[in-house]
């Protein structure tokens, strides 16, 4: 039994398929397939049915390849421990992202890494929370950087700040003129959201009891929070955005920005990690260079009068 033959079951565990496990194996599908035969024959029993399509693990080979994922995780800290006791920060961090946090982090987040850990290379992927939590327990991810809470057992948890929400409105919008807001001033034929699938549009529809509604429609949906700033500039619209959103408005759009009553609405940011996570220092100093980035009243939110929305 090898390291490599557990990486291969994992691989097939997790695509499901043998040539698309192959290929992120980097090996031909012939290699891949005869190392996974190799080690049932080792170990004497059946890991997959190949009998399905996708192909499946039998009930001992799902053990197997949860005992498998766990060894690679240990086997993993052995470079790690060569890393910290040389006091160097180098290696691989693979990082899952939401697409509401991704355009306002990253940016600078990379430019940091970069300048002080030359050694570290960041991997990222943009996806949303339930491809994190996935991916997180695959094996795939080491850290997500999400809205929480998740409510995943195997899944821990640490705030990173509290982000406010914030009404933003057109110009022609009859809002425009208020200074607050209230959910039941905002009309659902008018606002913007995201598509389906994103936890942030479904905080938008519990914070403005949207759910309760029967006669209102989305003409258009999108992914990105700046196309939805975009569709409000052109119309008479109106849509929510978190306030990483608007820390770069300049003065005009700022005067389209409009502070719901208190107790202020916001959201939880945490870094995620898997329970069983080996990359503590890595994590760690992730985790820093983020609160860096954030504003410091954005730590402190929670300190506050907010009421904290969830999905």
């Amino acid at each position: 039994m090898t390291l490599t033959q557990l990486e291969y079951i994992i691989a097939l565990d997790t695509w499901r398929h043998f040539a698309l496990a192959a290929e992120k194996c980097f090996v031909t599908q012939p290699t891949l397939s005869m190392q996974v035969q190799k080690l049932e024959d080792e170990l004497g029993v059946k890991l997959f049915d190949r009998t399905k399509q996708p192909v499946i693990p039998t009930e001992i080979g799902a053990e197997v390849i949860a005992q498998a994922r766990r060894t690679l995780r240990e086997a993993g800290m052995i470079p790690q421990l060569i890393s910290d006791r040389n006091d160097t920060l180098s290696g691989e961090l693979r990082i899952g992202i939401i697409p509401t946090l991704a355009p306002y982090l990253l940016p600078p987040l990379y430019k940091n890494i970069r300048e002080r850990y030359p050694k570290l290379n960041l991997v990222i992927r943009e996806t949303i929370t339930e491809e994190v939590v996935s991916d997180l327990k695959n094996g795939r991810l080491d850290c997500g950087i999400v809205v929480t809470p998740l409510k995943e057992p195997s899944i821990r948890e640490q705030v990173l700040f509290y982000e406010e929400l914030f009404v933003y409105v057109s110009r022609k919008n009859e809002l425009a003129s208020k200074k607050w807001v209230l959910p039941s001033d905002i009309n659902p034929n008018q606002l913007w959201l995201l598509e389906e699938g994103h936890c942030f549009r479904s905080q938008i529809l519990n914070l403005c009891e949207l759910r309760r509604s029967s006669d209102f429609h989305f003409q258009y949906e999108t992914g990105s929070i700046e196309t939805l700033k975009r569709m409000v500039d052109k119309s008479d619209g109106i849509t929510i955005l978190p306030e990483l959103a608007i820390l770069e408005f300049g003065k005009t759009q700022l005067k389209l920005v409009k502070r719901l009553q208190p107790p202020y609405p916001a959201r939880e940011v945490s870094l995620v990690t898997h329970r069983d996570h080996i990359k503590t220092r890595l994590i760690e100093t992730l985790r820093k260079e983020i609160l860096e980035i954030v504003p410091t009243r954005m730590h402190q939110l929670r300190n506050k009068k907010i009421v904290e929305i969830t999905y």
